[in-house]
């Protein structure tokens, strides 16, 4: 356990907001993230844990204690059909993903270069060119904070959907995820159903081709939060009806859709957003990305309020053109924690 000499947390959340916490104090095990915890409880100080922050936004100071959940390891087990690999909380998630491929472990490739830490991976269900995190889950290890108990979860208990798991409803408050366990077939299968990957032919395929195009794709469309802050895809692909889906495809015959269910089709966001010809629209230091409109950028030292503006004037517009109505992927944080995302755009 240790504590950050700062309380700036620009440095922690990848939109590069200006923002501050009372305390902020850094988990490097179980027993240091509960240390934390109970201190935080005594001085009845609001608690936010915190992974890598490149699914957050904040929209003003936090009038608590934050904790970054830096819990390491990664612990690799296998079977005569699988490779079952243990993996800290606080490990950064393209980072594993490369660690593997030195070990000539494949599978998680499509998912390559999605910023933040593991333990964030299985809250969001995160995915990306066909695939999600349920897909390559076996388990996710938590502790109820209140006892110190630890609890896990099969993937079948997780209750993943998109963009959606127990950890945002159930286990969400007072519970911090310690570590997850992945199961990776050693008899490896390309998923080849997005994008640039459609190029590909299965029998001659490699997984590096797959990591490489993924990180080509996601490099030209999206910004370096290093560079430019973000927190990526900013808001959610909506699912809506299909009979609305059909009436935009018979307007738009070049929407991309995707089927969902047999009552309903995922439309792209970013495609929503830049029909309304939103791209570089600012508002303060926040604008929409130029190459990808689901993007929206810290442009120009934005705040929390002008990232919140702009997402509500790219709520409106979408709303009024398309009759859909957008949800942020990303978490909103106020003084005193996750405050809701939709009620501060609509």
């Amino acid at each position: 356990m240790s504590v950050c000499q700062s309380t700036q947390l620009k440095i922690f959340n990848t939109f590069g907001i200006s923002a501050s916490a009372d305390y902020i104090g850094i988990a490097t095990s179980i027993e240091s993230l509960l240390t934390l915890w109970q201190e935080a409880i005594e001085k009845n100080h609001p608690i936010l844990l915190l992974g890598g922050g490149s699914n957050v936004l904040f929209t003003e100071n936090f009038k608590g204690t934050v904790i970054l959940n830096r819990i390491l390891g990664v612990n690799i087990q296998e079977s005569d059909i699988a490779w079952h690999i243990h993996v800290g909380a606080g490990e950064n998630w393209h980072e594993l993903i490369t660690y593997l491929f030195k070990q000539q472990i494949y599978g998680l490739e499509n998912l390559a270069l999605i910023p933040g830490n593991v333990g964030s991976a299985p809250i969001q269900n995160i995915g990306a060119y066909g695939i999600e995190f349920k897909h390559v889950c076996e388990y996710v290890d938590f502790i109820e904070l209140k006892t110190g108990n630890s609890i896990r979860l099969t993937v079948n208990e997780c209750q993943f959907a998109y963009r959606d798991s127990i950890f945002k409803h159930q286990y969400k408050d007072g519970y911090a995820i310690a570590a997850v366990g992945l199961c990776l077939n050693k008899r490896w299968e390309p998923i080849l159903t997005y994008g640039a990957l459609a190029q590909f032919l299965r029998e001659n395929v490699t997984p590096k081709q797959i990591f490489d195009t993924v990180c080509e794709m996601r490099q030209s469309k999206l910004p370096d939060p290093a560079l430019m802050g973000n927190a990526g895809s900013f808001f959610k692909n909506p699912i809506v009806p299909i009979e609305l889906a059909y009436k935009i495809k018979s307007e738009y015959p070049d929407c991309p859709q995707y089927p969902h269910n047999e009552k309903s089709v995922k439309i792209a966001a970013g495609w929503l957003i830049d029909q309304c010809q939103l791209k570089g629209y600012s508002i303060g230091g926040a604008a929409v990305h130029t190459k990808q409109a689901l993007v929206l950028i810290n442009k120009d030292n934005a705040t929390g309020k002008d990232v919140v503006a702009l997402a509500a004037y790219v709520y409106n517009k979408v709303a009024e053109k398309f009759n859909i109505f957008l949800e942020p992927e990303v978490r909103f944080i106020g003084s005193e924690g996750e405050i809701d995302a939709v009620e501060c755009i609509s």
